[in-house]
């Protein structure tokens, strides 16, 4: 069973799948094709990512162009993220908006999140550790970013931007004005 959620922007989901428990630990099926599927997420996946980050680390936006645009399903199995997803679709009614939640190891909560996005999020906590399911696989050559902070997008992320710690590639970003987005 996987409970959902549905955000402030269409086919962007959270969901919790079910975590059953006893005083040896837990188990949950963190990803079963047939419950995501009835639940709103038929995606075909390719590649698990797992990364770990410090807390006040702020990875994205980060997206890919067509061909290699990406969904992604996001889960937290230490730790806390602020995770944020951005339409960047340019003929979308919701381009530039953005929705965020809060995914945490506690919470045993995910994202979903449709290709025609840029995702990004922030380590609430030290050593937080994200995997993710992605249905096309990594192009350095469709790569791109957009910066996190750009005030025409407007997220609201729990951190100040001079305490954020970003990657070169992130300060360089541009604003979502001049960040190439078609075929996203």
């Amino acid at each position: 069973m996987v409970e959902v959620r549905q955000t402030g922007l269409p086919g962007v989901l959270e969901l919790r799948p079910l975590r059953r428990g006893d005083d040896r630990g837990f188990f949950s099926e963190v990803w079963n094709e047939a419950e995501w599927v009835a639940a709103g997420v038929n995606q075909r996946f390719v590649q698990d990512n797992h990364s770990r980050s410090a807390k006040g680390v702020l990875r994205g936006l980060h997206y890919q162009l067509a061909p290699f645009a990406q969904a992604k399903l996001v889960r937290v199995s230490r730790g806390a993220i602020f995770d944020v997803a951005v339409d960047v679709r340019p003929d979308s009614e919701t381009f530039g908006q953005w929705c965020g939640a809060l995914l945490s190891a506690a919470d045993w909560n995910q994202l979903f999140i449709p290709s025609g996005f840029a995702h990004g999020f922030l380590a609430l906590e030290d050593s937080s550790e994200v995997q993710y399911k992605v249905d096309v696989p990594y192009s350095a050559e469709h790569d791109r970013a957009i910066d996190p902070f750009d005030p025409a997008i407007g997220v609201e992320w729990p951190i100040e931007r001079e305490k954020a710690i970003l990657s070169a590639k992130d300060l360089a970003a541009p604003l979502l004005r001049d960040a190439q987005v078609a075929g996203a």
